[in-house]
């Protein structure tokens, strides 16, 4: 009798519809599902969608169907996996971040965010920038990145909280037009006026540790950045780069193979170099996103970062280059 009332305790899965509202207009469904059904395999979302079992107004879709307002998603009983408790985001970061937000409004927020902070969590990080705005503006039905920076990477960020912001500016930046970004960085060595760009081709690679590496290589991709000297000191220059592709790692591994690596680039940079900058007080990697162009609901938006205290104090320590 204990046994029976047990198995009748044991709540079974249902079919399940979800009408989609404006914050998922757009969305593919396969990525909708990924973040509604936590705990189910990406493969077996994949499979649900192939047999029929996830339907969008009675019919079949695929993975890249795109959702539109009034859709109804008709999900198969599926047993879920216990989702485990968000992590507690320190107050003392919500606050900082707070801090920096440079610009916010219905369906965008610009972060100046600090060096250290991944933009993500994941890879044994319990939370990242994404994470942290959520925990602050829990009310807002979307949080998306809109692009990344590296976690040693400081300077401005956009996370969107419109599904039609993040098309918006996800499409900008696939077209690159709309949106410009423009970094500082301080490299080894006196970077020439005369040279303003490099064109480099460059390619993905992960190392048996599974630490992913980029190279210049004549099989990777096409990869452009653009380069003005702004100060020169004494065996150093502080350059503004402008990356007109967005390739991962793009301005540290170009800076290196023009022969000028970036101060405090662990992954890029000979350690004799960090090791002197180091005790010149830079702590960590140089390369800040300071500013922040673009097309925002009609209007252009021109945001600037400043460099960070430490940095800048160090840097303006060195010797000027006259």
């Amino acid at each position: 009798m204990a046994v029976s009332e047990n198995k009748a305790s044991i709540e079974r899965p249902q079919v399940r519809f979800e009408t989609i509202d404006e914050s998922h207009d757009g969305q593919r469904v396969d990525n909708y599902l990924m973040t509604l059904l936590k705990g189910v395999p990406k493969g077996k979302i994949y499979n649900l969608l192939r047999k029929g079992e996830i339907r969008a107004n009675k019919k079949r879709i695929k993975p890249d169907y795109r959702l539109s307002v009034g859709d109804v998603i008709r999900i198969a009983p599926i047993v879920l996996a216990p989702v485990s408790d968000k992590p507690t985001v320190p107050d003392g970061l919500k606050k900082e971040i707070e801090r920096r937000i440079v610009f916010e409004d219905k369906g965008l927020l610009v972060v100046d965010k600090p060096s250290g902070l991944a933009v993500h969590g994941g890879s044994g990080l319990s939370f990242g920038l994404v994470e942290v705005v959520r925990q602050m503006r829990p009310d807002e039905k979307l949080v998306e990145l809109v692009h990344r920076l590296d976690r040693d990477t400081s300077g401005l960020i956009m996370i969107a909280k419109k599904r039609s912001v993040l098309r918006a500016l996800h499409e900008a930046l696939r077209e690159k037009e709309g949106v410009q970004k423009t970094y500082q960085a301080l490299v080894v060595g006196s970077w020439p006026k005369r040279k303003l760009q490099v064109n480099a081709p460059l390619l993905k690679n992960e190392l048996k540790s599974g630490e992913r590496v980029v190279k210049v290589h004549t099989d990777g991709k096409e990869s452009l950045t653009r380069f003005k000297v702004l100060r020169p000191f004494d065996g150093y220059t502080l350059i503004e780069c402008e990356p007109v592709t967005g390739r991962t790692h793009q301005i540290r591994v170009h800076t290196q193979f023009a022969g000028y690596p970036i101060v405090g680039d662990d992954k890029y940079t000979p350690n004799d170099a960090n090791q002197i900058a180091k005790q010149l007080g830079f702590k960590r990697l140089c390369l800040h996103a300071a500013k922040l162009e673009l097309m925002h609901e009609g209007k252009k938006l021109v945001l600037e970062a400043p460099l960070e205290e430490g940095w800048k104090e160090a840097m303006d320590a060195l010797p000027t280059k006259y």
